[in-house]
């Protein structure tokens, strides 16, 4: 887990590019940039939003939906951009899009081995292999011994497990639950925020103890 510093550095380094002139930004990339200037949860934020609006479950959202679940999430675009969005995403023109593959498309560019890297930390978690992570995945892998609020007794190992899982989730989601797609939503922020390969990777391997 990467806070703080990291989640304001680049709230500051999106929020400078978004005040500048974006005339010649693909909207897309400007709604990228929306998203990070909310922290590195930012993405998969949105993600969430949309996934509580698709209540017949079959992850394609249409062009009404869509434009409530921007808004929903206090993401403020003109109609146009808006339009030109969905219409980059609805490449069939059958007028939706399928919110998986445009998550994937919305997070920042990842080489390789900085995917590679995220998806060790996931399946180390995941101990179960059941492709989440839960409390008891983290249970004898996260270990809270060192967490202060544990230190001076304010938390119990179950509620510094559960704090873990909710940075997350969005605020009116807790579910506990942290699916790879959301683990990699979350981490395409944090990369955005480091610009060298080696140092990220570094990062990862310390916060996850990766051999």
């Amino acid at each position: 887990m990467f806070t703080g510093r990291k989640n304001e550095e680049l709230r500051r380094k999106t929020t400078k590019i978004l005040k500048g002139n974006t005339k010649d930004i693909h909207p897309v990339e400007i709604l990228r940039l929306k998203c990070l200037s909310r922290g590195c949860g930012g993405i998969m934020g949105l993600g969430r939003v949309f996934r509580i609006m698709d209540d017949d479950g079959n992850r394609k959202l249409d062009f009404a939906e869509f434009k409530k679940g921007l808004r929903e999430y206090g993401l403020i675009l003109e109609p146009k951009e808006v339009k030109s969005i969905f219409d980059a995403f609805d490449k069939d023109g059958s007028g939706t899009i399928d919110f998986d593959e445009f998550l994937i498309s919305l997070r920042p560019p990842m080489s390789k081995a900085r995917k590679s890297v995220i998806n060790l930390a996931f399946n180390k978690l995941d101990k179960t292999g059941d492709g989440q992570i839960t409390v008891e995945d983290l249970k004898g892998v996260y270990n809270v011994k060192h967490h202060p609020k544990y230190i001076n007794g304010e938390w119990t190992e179950e509620q510094c497990f559960r704090k873990f899982l909710d940075s997350f989730d969005s605020p009116d989601d807790k579910d506990g639950v942290i699916t790879l797609d959301e683990f990699l939503n979350y981490y395409s922020g944090v990369s955005a925020s480091i610009d060298n390969d080696a140092y990220f990777d570094l990062m990862m391997r310390n916060a996850y103890k990766l051999k």
